[in-house]
């Protein structure tokens, strides 16, 4: 059952140590999230690790919920910055390479949330629509990047640009998930990110850089 308060109309614009009490709130409620998950966590925890009046939680958020999707918000815009983009700069192959890195490296400062988003992500609609909002983002980026590497014949002109981003972008995200959250085998990362950069470069015809 969700946990609301009076403070569910639209909010006044915050003073600047209102600001800084909202943000208080969000790091507090994260670290909350981390540690307890999602469903065992209250408002009550979340107001007493911010500092706060419990009441002082619903001047700023109107339920449990509504901070949990502004964390995953921001986590979400950490997480989907990384593309095969942008329009100029390295060559293919290695744009490819950094964007996998660059997920790892957000993948494994989010790991614990990411955790809690699993389970969240089986019950919440609102939190499903979010996150394929940003899903759908991050592919868009990388399929322009292919159809753009498709009309420079450096990529094959059969290939679908979304679909090859979504498949890319599933293979990547589910091997980091078991990688980084499940623990599989944390010990020889490197060679899991080369095997990854392989399959991508393999799936889409490009040479590695020598």
């Amino acid at each position: 059952m969700a946990e609301t308060g009076a403070g569910e109309g639209p909010q006044a614009p915050l003073t600047e140590r209102g600001a800084r009490t909202r943000e208080r709130l969000l790091t507090a409620a994260r670290e909350v999230f981390e540690e307890r998950g999602f469903l065992d966590t209250r408002v009550a925890h979340i107001a007493r690790h911010a500092k706060v009046a419990y009441g002082s939680f619903y001047t700023y958020f109107p339920s449990k919920e509504a901070v949990f999707l502004e964390v995953a918000d921001r986590l979400f815009e950490d997480m989907t910055r990384h593309s095969f983009a942008p329009a100029a700069g390295p060559e293919p192959a290695d744009r490819v390479r950094r964007a996998n890195r660059s997920y790892y490296e957000a993948y494994r400062r989010n790991a614990k949330m990411m955790a809690i988003i699993e389970q969240v992500a089986t019950f919440n609609v609102e939190f499903q629509e979010m996150r394929r909002k940003h899903r759908a983002e991050s592919v868009g980026r990388s399929a322009r990047a292919i159809e753009r590497w498709q009309r420079a014949g450096l990529v094959d002109k059969d290939l679908d640009p979304e679909m090859t981003a979504r498949a890319l972008a599933a293979m990547v995200d589910h091997s980091l998930y078991l990688w980084l959250v499940q623990g599989d085998d944390p010990s020889d990362t490197e060679r899991l990110l080369d095997t990854l950069d392989a399959l991508n470069l393999r799936a889409l015809g490009l040479r590695p850089t020598p």
